[in-house]
C-alpha cells in the first residue's frame, strides 16, 4: 500500500496556485498593454494626413508595436501554462486545442504589428514624394491599415475560440465558480461573432470586446487573490479510477480476496 505525505500533497496544489497567479497577472497586464497599444496606434495612424506627421511620431508607433508583441508572447504563454491543468481536468485534445488557438492568436497579432511597422518607411517616403507619388503612398498606407485591422480581427476571432475552450473547461472542472465560467462563455462567444462580422465589413467599434475584456480583468483579479478552486484538484485525486498518472497522487493498491476473484464494480 502506498502512503502519502502532506508535503507531497501540497506540492502540486502550490504549483497550480503559482500558475493561477501568473495567469491572472498576465490577464491584467495584457489588458493594460493592449489598451495602451491601441491608444498609441490610433493617436498616430488615426490623425488627419497621418503620413505627413508619421516620421515625427515613429517612436510612439514603435512603442505600440513592442507592447503588442509582448501581448502576443503572453497569448502563447497562456496556452503553455494552462496545458497541464487542462490536460488533467479534461483531455489532451482540449489542452492541445487551447494551446494551438492561443499560438494562432499570437501569430496574427504579430502579423498586425508588422503592418503597423511598415507604415513608418511609407511615411518617410511620403515627405520626399511628389504629388503623383504621394497619392500612391496614401493608397498603399490605406491598404496596410486595412490589412492591420483584418489581422487584428482574425486574432480576436481565434481568441474567442480559445476563450470558449478555456471557459468550457472551467465550467466542467469547476476550477473557478460556474457563474464566472458562464460569463466567460458568453463574453468570448460575443468576441468571436463580433470579430467575424468585423472581418466581413461591419463596424462594431469594438463594442463586442467589452464583455470578454471585463471578464479577463475580473478573472485576472480572481486568480491572483483566490486561485483555482482546490476542491477541483481534491475531487480529481479522489477519483477511484485514477491510477495516479493524471493527478500525480498515488492511489492505494487494490485488495484481492483470498479466493483470487476481484469483485466487479457496480
Amino acid at each position: 500500500m502506498f502512503t502519502k505525505q502532506k508535503g507531497e500533497e501540497a506540492e502540486p496544489t502550490n504549483t497550480y496556485r503559482t500558475t493561477a497567479r501568473i495567469v491572472g497577472a498576465m490577464y491584467l497586464a495584457g489588458f493594460v498593454v493592449g489598451i495602451g497599444g491601441i491608444v498609441l496606434i490610433q493617436s498616430v495612424l488615426g490623425a488627419p494626413d497621418h503620413l505627413a506627421t508619421l516620421p515625427a511620431n515613429s517612436m510612439l508607433l514603435a512603442v505600440a508595436a513592442v507592447l503588442w508583441l509582448m501581448a502576443a508572447a503572453w497569448d502563447a504563454a497562456h496556452g503553455v501554462l494552462m496545458f497541464p491543468i487542462l490536460k488533467q481536468h479534461n483531455s489532451e485534445r482540449i489542452a492541445v486545442g487551447y494551446l494551438g488557438f492561443r499560438i494562432m492568436d499570437g501569430l496574427f497579432i504579430a502579423v498586425m504589428v508588422l503592418f503597423v511597422l511598415v507604415q513608418i518607411p511609407v511615411g518617410g517616403e511620403y515627405l520626399n514624394a511628389g504629388a503623383s507619388d504621394a497619392s500612391y503612398l496614401q493608397a498603399l498606407s490605406a491598404v496596410f491599415e486595412q490589412a492591420q485591422l483584418d489581422a487584428y480581427n482574425i486574432a480576436m476571432a481565434t481568441l474567442g475560440i480559445s476563450g470558449l475552450i478555456l471557459c468550457y473547461s472551467f465550467y466542467k472542472s469547476k476550477l473557478v465558480p460556474r457563474p464566472l465560467a458562464v460569463w466567460g462563455l458568453v463574453g468570448y462567444a460575443v468576441i468571436l461573432c463580433g470579430s467575424v462580422l468585423e472581418v466581413l465589413g461591419f463596424d462594431l467599434l469594438t463594442i463586442h470586446a467589452i464583455p470578454g475584456g471585463l471578464w479577463e480583468v475580473f478573472v485576472g483579479v480572481w486568480l491572483i487573490v483566490k486561485g483555482f478552486d482546490p476542491s477541483a484538484f481534491t475531487s480529481e485525486s479522489a477519483d477511484p479510477d485514477d491510477d495516479g498518472v493524471l493527478t500525480g497522487v498515488d492511489q492505494p493498491a487494490a485488495v484481492v480476496p483470498s479466493n483470487g476473484h476481484v469483485p466487479s464494480k457496480v
